[in-house]
């Protein structure tokens, strides 16, 4: 059967006509921000739910008390008119600010935000002054810790320096290179860095170029190689790789482990840097540098590893249910990200400890509540950390009584329309509670499959017919219906069962086994799949009467049954169909003796005819042709060898009539003999109604078989 168009919204169906109007949920949420000393600062927080809507802030956990210069606007935003590094001597505006919001059926909480204050202290590491020869290779380096990142600029002599000439290479991390040195390129170099909070310079560095590069060889040398960095997806990756040596190196990369860079997203910058756009999780890994001289194989390598992280996000949500009191509640919470994600829980904002009724599994992504209580409503949130970022996700536990439920569907039948589908029926609920139905969900699955294979339909309230299709032909179906209102799910309706047109199940295959005189058991094969078989119908007579007993009816899923309190030493005959919707199969006849306990019925085949209620049972016919054919042949054969005993008894023929030598030896004793009953082969007999019916003596150690 083929998905259609099944719950999306709410696994329950829980809230179905406007599931996403009535759940509080975040439209807009606080978000890292770098703050001005002084200036105003605003955060976001807006909300959808039902109303009313309170929203509050936290600082730091901490409830955030409202003031002139701190307030809580009507669309939840949290605006600080004059953000401030020291309040009153006590602590800054500084810190992790999260807002919660809050209806009657419990309470959201947002992520965390980060406020920073923007600061730029003084630089850490300075240029140095170099001399370099003509032609050659100089590199200045400056480093800042400011917030934000301070963006850095060059300057020679105290003016911008000129960025259009190639051989001046400008990284993000406060690198200067300059490839093909010349004369001109002698002067004073200095940082500038910039930021919201101020601009700052660097000490000044001196670069000197003497005269023109010596032609004596030298061998590469990577002045500076890449760095480990670890960024987010979708940054920006810079590695430094610059090079110097006679004849000028070429600079290369490539991955340790032997995979390819890729093209798209990358580039050069200068003559070996290596710059990867909108990174991700496929660019981790260790990169290598390398100077090869041309014309040779010589080289200097440098490694670097570029470590790439991933906020967490979500495989699977939790989603909101309705159970009643003193039943179980089973929330999951499955997130991916680099590193991988912490998972916690909180129940209206709290954080959620395990407990007597509270489990928490799976590294706890699977929050399990049992024995609930009216105390156990509330809004449940699964919040996933990581050091690249935060993501959360939430769910209701509404708590019904059953009071408020609406009563279990009636009437409900189904029957087949084609090979692939069915109609359900059932009646209209009662007029004074078909307001508070909000809709029906229909249960189906192959009868024989495990509940978690269950599919599951959404039906409007305004319907009591639906039609289900994609299904398979042939195949019997287990369907029941749950109605609901705003409060929960009714108890299911009584379930009932369908077969798609397409013809009736096969022959099932079975043998017998006898467990003693009275009793014998029926074993049977199963069908391949689920659903071709709704259950089975074993009838058996005692030979040669002509009423069989049953039939007994068993489920899809049983596959032997023990029949006792039989005639002891009878020979019964065993008939077993399969069924569905659409009819029975053909039978499946076996005839068994139970003269003697232990032995089973191997036999290759089983014996099919077309069974009919009140019809005479072949197997009678066939038992009295056989006897009838063994009289006439005992007779004939008694003629011929009484005609030979008169004709030889002369002659001393008395022998001919003796055991065999052997026989009485093995036994021991001539008198014996008659204890063991000889099989003899029987000529066919034609069964009027094509049948082939299997007889089984079942004797003291020479079982013999007659097939007619």
């Amino acid at each position: 059967m083929k998905p259609r168009i099944f719950l999306t919204c709410l696994s329950t169906f829980y809230y179905l006509s406007n599931c996403l109007a009535s759940e509080l949920a975040f439209l807009l949420e606080p978000s890292d921000v770098i703050a001005v000393r002084d200036r105003p600062l605003m955060l976001d927080c807006q909300v959808q739910g039902e109303e009313p809507i309170t929203v509050t802030w936290r600082k730091n956990g901490v409830p955030l008390p409202t003031s002139p210069r701190v307030q809580v606007l009507a669309n939840g935003t949290l605006f600080i008119q004059s953000f401030q590094k020291r309040k009153e001597g006590n602590d800054a505006d500084m810190g992790e600010y999260d807002c919660a919001a809050q209806n009657r059926y419990g309470m959201l909480v947002s992520r965390k935000a980060k406020i920073l204050l923007a600061s730029l202290p003084k630089f850490h590491t300075h240029p140095v002054s170099m001399s370099v020869y003509e032609a050659g290779v100089a590199r200045f380096q400056c480093q800042i810790n400011g917030v934000p990142e301070a963006t850095i600029t060059w300057e020679k002599d105290r003016a911008p320096l000129n960025t259009t000439d190639n051989r001046y290479t400008l990284l993000p991390m406060g690198i200067l290179q300059v490839t093909g040195v010349q004369k001109a390129d002698a002067g004073v170099f200095r940082c500038v860095a910039t930021n919201p909070a101020n601009t700052r310079y660097s000490h000044e560095a001196t670069l000197n170029v003497t005269g023109g590069t010596p032609r004596i060889y030298k061998e590469p040398v990577i002045l500076s190689g890449p760095q480990n960095l670890t960024i987010t997806v979708h940054q920006t990756a810079i590695l430094e790789c610059i090079a110097t040596g006679n004849p000028r190196p070429i600079v290369s990369w490539s991955r340790l482990d032997g995979r390819s860079i890729g093209v798209e997203g990358i580039q050069v910058l200068g003559t070996g840097n290596l710059m990867i756009s909108d990174v991700s999780l496929q660019h981790s890994g260790v990169y290598v540098c390398a100077a090869n001289r041309p014309g040779t194989r010589m080289r200097r390598t440098a490694l670097g590893q570029l470590v790439v992280q991933a906020p967490p996000e979500f495989l699977q949500w939790p989603q909101s249910v309705s159970k009643p009191a003193g039943g179980s509640a089973v929330f999951t919470c499955v997130a991916q990200g680099v590193p991988k994600p912490h998972l916690i829980w909180l129940r209206n904002g709290k954080v959620l400890m395990p407990g007597e009724n509270v489990k928490l599994t799976n590294h706890n992504s699977t929050l399990a509540l049992t024995r609930i209580t009216l105390e156990d409503e509330a809004i449940y949130q699964c919040i996933a950390e990581n050091s690249a970022g935060t993501n959360q996700a939430s769910a209701r536990l509404a708590v019904a009584q059953a009071k408020d439920l609406p009563a279990a569907p009636q009437g409900l039948a189904a029957s087949a329309l084609s090979t692939n589908a069915v109609q359900i029926i059932w009646s209209p609920p009662p007029s004074n509670i078909s307001d508070s139905i909000i809709g029906y969900v229909l249960a189906i699955r192959k009868i024989g499959e495990p509940n978690s294979l269950e599919l599951q339909e959404a039906i409007s309230k305004s319907t009591f017919q639906q039609d289900v299709t994609n299904l398979e032909a042939a195949t019997t179906y287990s369907l029941y219906l749950k109605a609901y209102s705003p409060f929960g799910a009714s108890q299911p309706s009584h379930t009932i069962v369908v077969t798609t047109l397409g013809g009736v199940p096969t022959p099932p295959t079975f043998f017998t086994k006898v467990v003693n005189s009275s009793t014998m058991q029926v074993l049977w094969e199963l069908p391949s799949k689920a659903g071709k078989a709704e259950g089975f119908r074993l009838s058996y007579r005692r030979v040669p009467h002509s009423d069989f007993q049953g039939p007994i009816q068993l489920p899809c899923h049983v596959n032997a049954h023990t029949v006792s309190n039989l005639e002891p030493g009878a020979v019964y005959e065993v008939k077993l169909v399969a069924y569905n919707g659409n009819g029975e199969s053909d039978c499946s006849k076996r005839l068994v003796s139970l003269a003697e306990e232990g032995m089973s019925d191997q036999s290759a085949g089983n014996s099919l005819c077309h069974c009919r209620d009140g019809e005479v049972s072949l197997g009678s016919i066939v038992i009295g042709i056989h006897i009838g054919t063994a009289c006439i042949i005992f007779c004939v054969f008694f003629l011929i060898f009484g005609y030979r005993h008169s004709l030889f008894c002369s002659k001393g023929t008395q022998d001919s009539w003796s055991l065999p030598r052997d026989y009485t030896r093995q036994n021991g004793n001539p008198k014996d003999v008659a204890n063991h009953p000889r099989v003899e082969s029987l000529p066919q007999a034609i069964c009027p109604a094509q049948c082939q019916v299997v007889i089984e003596h079942h004797s003291s150690g020479l079982p013999g078989t007659v097939t007619g």
